[in-house]
């Protein structure tokens, strides 16, 4: 393979990506996570409100959570293909269709209709996080991606006393009205403040794949939400789940046989991906038990002994710390992986995680001590779920961050929908019935909260697998700790990347010259010191055109474009250093990207 010089896509400047991008990438994050939590408030009067059973109301959530399942890696695909921002604004769009719908109606089946288009918006937050890779300067990346991450609990906290004041106060329909505005604010916002990401992956949609992951989701998702209903053991749960088996099992081997799949199953079960995706089923399942408990015991009448008395909005107002704490943890997340690396990170979560429930065993007997457990849970979550994506986004190819992404959001969802099946079965099997009505008890309680903590400490034995962080002595130099992963994945392809020898203006070799590998967004990809011998190789995290810039002492700076495509060959190439004060760079060719400025 030879280089080539290549246009390098326009980076977006100045305001395109300042401060803007972050806050309102996250906000549609929020908005679109609203949507799973709007209806708990009302949810045990649905029947009465759709006039319906209360068996055929739960398919008013169910809907949503596997419509959202179903679109998080299809959206994050189609968002790597033909752009981020406009399969963003997309999903935001039929968000504020599926509100409309919901918002002017009172039956059963219009109502799911417009839930299922509600979730469809849960492929926003992976878009984001693409959106940013692409976009972000290296320095902003992780607390940017931490944010966006972390939305998913936000909004969910968040919604709580939100949706539980305009319940009590107002029309339940006031709920899909003003989700459909939010919605509408994101696109716009979007609209002026985002610009579209230049990366694109090669290949077409997998149609086929798309509906074959999408039935099999829907037949593994169905029996886990309804199984509390149907039975465990009823014929129509077990079949479901050995359909789902099938299906998924037959999809993979087609994924396998396509040159352009809708997920690359090879590089999902790579270490690193596959089991940040399992450890993040076991954080989706701590993070919902806290949401399921807490309003309950809340809300439970004192009468019981162990019920707190509280009104609708004082509970929600209990447990929206949750996701405040969330939120404030991005920043303390990007330092401390930005030293110790997210794999650290991700440990420190789950054990504050731990350490929560193990401390909310006992305190639940008054509403500040509820608050508490929020703050404690909201810290752990909030830095679990912020290194998730940047173990993700450092493991794959960035023309595949999208749908990567979307794998794992799909993967906490898998979490959450299991803890909502198990914890429930929990608290309806442990529940004592008074006047015809069954109320949790405090021992349904804690043995979820000791389910949560199972998980979370199952989650921490997973990671202690994951790669660590390259030695501070290894002799190439990273960019950053999100790109470690993606670089030390590139090194183990045979023979991938740029290599060649770095000479004088004699032609003869220069050792201890450094060599920086630039991407086509300014950033730096990696950096390395010739050999004796003059040699060099640098692997490259995904497929594009590069800057490859040499200098050493009592020489002058020297650049070169050249493109990879991202396979396993490698490109020859040869830098020659001029003598000092002299430019060295191909004809026709800036020693530097845009916004970057390439030095000796």
């Amino acid at each position: 393979m030879t280089h080539s010089s290549t246009d390098r896509p326009d980076r977006p400047s100045g305001a395109a990506t300042g401060g803007a991008v972050v806050p309102v990438l996250a906000f549609a994050g929020i908005v679109v996570a609203v949507m799973q939590t709007l209806l708990v408030p009302v949810i045990k009067d649905l029947p009465v409100l759709l006039d319906t059973s209360p068996g055929n109301a739960t398919w008013v959530l169910t809907s949503t959570l596997l419509s959202g399942a179903v679109a998080t890696p299809i959206m994050g695909r189609l968002g790597d293909l033909y752009g981020k921002r406009r399969m963003l604004l997309f999903s935001l769009a039929v968000m504020v269709l599926g509100a409309l719908i919901s918002g002017f109606t009172s039956a059963l089946v219009p109502m799911i209709v417009g839930r299922t288009l509600q979730g469809f918006a849960m492929g926003a937050i992976p878009l984001g996080i693409g959106l940013m890779r692409d976009m972000l300067p290296r320095e902003r990346l992780g607390s940017a991606m931490a944010l966006m991450s972390s939305s998913i609990g936000v909004g969910g906290g968040l919604a709580l006393p939100a949706a539980a004041l305009v319940a009590q106060h107002a029309d339940w329909h006031a709920l899909y009205f003003g989700s459909a505005a939010l919605g509408v604010l994101c696109i716009v916002l979007t609209l002026v403040a985002v610009p579209e990401s230049p990366m694109r992956a090669k290949g077409t949609f997998d149609v086929a794949g798309a509906l074959g992951l999408s039935v099999g989701l829907v037949l593994l998702l169905l029996p886990i939400t309804k199984g509390s209903d149907w039975g465990w053991t009823a014929g129509r749960t077990l079949g479901l789940f050995a359909a789902a088996l099938l299906v998924l099992l037959l999809w993979g081997l087609m994924e396998l046989r396509l040159k352009a799949p809708l997920v690359d199953l090879r590089t999902t079960a790579r270490r690193e991906v596959l089991l940040t995706n399992l450890v993040s089923v076991m954080v989706g399942v701590a993070f919902y038990a806290v949401s399921l408990v807490l309003p309950q015991l809340l809300q439970l009448p004192k009468s019981t002994g162990y019920g707190l008395g509280q009104s609708m909005v004082v509970a929600g107002l209990c447990v929206a710390p949750l996701g405040l704490t969330m939120m404030l943890t991005a920043p303390v997340y990007a330092r401390l992986s930005a030293r110790f690396g997210p794999k650290v990170t991700l440990i420190l979560g789950m054990l504050v995680i731990a350490v929560g429930y193990g401390a909310g065993l006992g305190l639940m007997s008054a509403p500040w001590q509820t608050v508490l457990t929020s703050v404690v849970l909201g810290a752990g979550i909030g830095l679990a779920y912020s290194s998730l994506p940047a173990l993700i986004v450092g493991a794959v190819p960035a023309s595949e961050t999208g749908a990567a992404n979307g794998l794992n959001t799909l993967a906490r969802s898998i979490g959450t929908s299991t803890s909502s099946a198990v914890i429930g079965m929990v608290l309806a099997n442990s529940a004592t019935h008074t006047d015809g009505v069954a109320l949790p008890t405090m021992h349904g309680f804690r043995v979820s909260f000791l389910i949560a903590t199972g998980a979370v400490l199952l989650g921490m034995v997973l990671a202690l697998f994951l790669p660590g962080r390259r030695p501070a002595t290894a002799p190439v130099l990273l960019a950053d700790s999100e790109e470690d992963a993606a670089l030390r994945r590139a090194r183990e392809l045979l023979g991938g990347g740029f290599r060649g020898r770095v000479l004088d203006a004699a032609g003869l070799p220069v050792p201890r010259a450094r060599v920086t590998l630039i991407d086509r967004h300014g950033r730096r990809a990696g950096a390395t010191l010739t050999g004796a011998d003059g040699s060099y190789a640098l692997a490259v995290p995904a497929e594009g055109p590069y800057v490859l810039a040499a200098g050493a002492a009592g020489h002058g700076p020297h650049a070169s474009r050249a493109t990879h495509a991202g396979d396993d060959r490698a490109v020859d190439l040869d830098l020659a250093l001029p003598l000092p004060g002299e430019d060295r760079s191909l004809p026709g060719e800036d020693r530097s990207l845009p916004g970057e400025t390439v030095t000796a």
